[in-house]
């Protein structure tokens, strides 16, 4: 089993300007400590769970190109792209660029998004949200389209590009599906979000909550994946859920959650870390959680 670290928070003491110093910081200790990957979340404003819409937010793609240049390990992505915030063309060039200037390590994260409050505020675009699935699908294609030698023209039913070009395109590792950046698709919703895994996706993301509820979204994708023909343990199962080793219980129940997930089958564990910003919870998870859950 893997961790790796989920930055959703930029207020730290000294304001702006200590934001970029504190990043090179974090992204160092992560690289160095061995978490798998980084990511960012895909928000423009600060989300109610984290804090007040007004704390400082950074653009995702912007902020990860930032951290793939203090990086060398580390896997790169957003937890995740809102489908309605870039054009499609556009994402799929966004995230090939990451992945050639970081030596490979890009993924793509998408969703269908959720926070109307924001795309309305800045004028991303939104819509119902059976059309933003539709538009979900749509962008998957598109960035599959760009990410192969079809250079033709796409016609969906929100999407139409003339042409599909994209040099570079993405590095070419062996271990992935394709020679392409692999797919992770966030969210548990049953009837869409887990079919369009089934379909397209490399990876889910599920959050960490109930480990019974779960369960149950891991058996709903295992049917979508029995209808879509293909095989459920191709799937990397992926989750999300704070990084406390200061919390009740210690880094002991923090290590029985985890023993939890990955008994159910989860293999990488998005977390974020209540005070990152002082780095030392960064220190002692890599001493004490990292080296213990690569056993498993």
């Amino acid at each position: 089993m893997k961790l790796a670290l989920h930055v959703n928070s930029f207020t730290w003491p000294d304001g702006p300007s200590a934001i970029g110093p504190k990043l090179i910081e974090i992204a160092r200790t992560a690289d160095e400590v061995g978490f798998s990957r980084l990511s960012v979340m895909d928000h423009v404003w600060q989300i109610y769970i984290n804090g007040p819409k007004e704390q400082e937010m950074l653009e995702a793609y912007t902020a990860l190109g930032f951290l793939a240049a203090q990086t060398t390990k580390v896997e790169l992505l957003t937890l995740v792209t809102g489908v309605t915030y870039r054009a499609p063309g556009l994402l799929a060039k966004a995230v090939t660029t990451l992945d050639v200037l970081s030596g490979g390590r890009a993924w793509l994260g998408i969703g269908a998004a959720w926070n109307e409050a924001e795309a309305d505020g800045l004028g991303l675009g939104y819509g119902p949200t059976a059309e933003r699935f539709e538009r979900l699908e749509e962008a998957i294609q598109i960035c599959l389209q760009m990410w192969s030698e079809n250079t033709g023209p796409y016609a969906g039913e929100h999407y139409t590009l003339a042409s599909t070009l994209n040099a570079p395109q993405p590095l070419a590792e062996p271990a992935r599906p394709g020679g392409r950046p692999r797919i992770m698709i966030g969210g548990g919703g049953e009837k869409k979000t887990l079919r369009l895994v089934a379909k397209y996706a490399d990876a889910c993301n599920l959050g960490g909550g109930d480990l019974g509820l779960l369960a149950h979204k891991l058996d709903v994708l295992r049917e979508h994946c029995a209808a879509e023909g293909r095989d459920y343990d191709s799937i990397e199962k992926t989750g999300l859920l704070p990084l406390r080793p200061d919390g009740e219980g210690g880094v002991g129940a923090l290590l029985d959650r985890l023993r939890g997930l990955h008994e159910l089958g989860f293999t990488t564990v998005h977390g974020a870390v209540a005070g990152v910003a002082a780095i030392t919870p960064l220190e002692v998870l890599g001493s004490e959680v990292i080296p213990e859950i690569a056993t498993w």
